[in-house]
């Protein structure tokens, strides 16, 4: 019964793992397509960067 109960547990671990690493994945996309859009949109007339640190 505890090997079942390890396995069981293993599994759940493992796929609230791969649903975080999915949802990281998503997160990392939109802040890739955000930096990029802000890149692109920044002002011509200022020599400056676009992000502020």
């Amino acid at each position: 019964m505890v090997p079942l109960l390890l396995v069981l547990l293993l599994a759940l671990i493992l796929f609230g793992a791969g649903f975080a690493v999915k949802i990281l994945w998503w997160v990392a996309i939109a802040v890739l397509v955000i930096w990029l859009i802000g890149f692109v949109a920044r002002p011509k007339n200022s020599s400056s960067r676009w992000y502020r640190w």
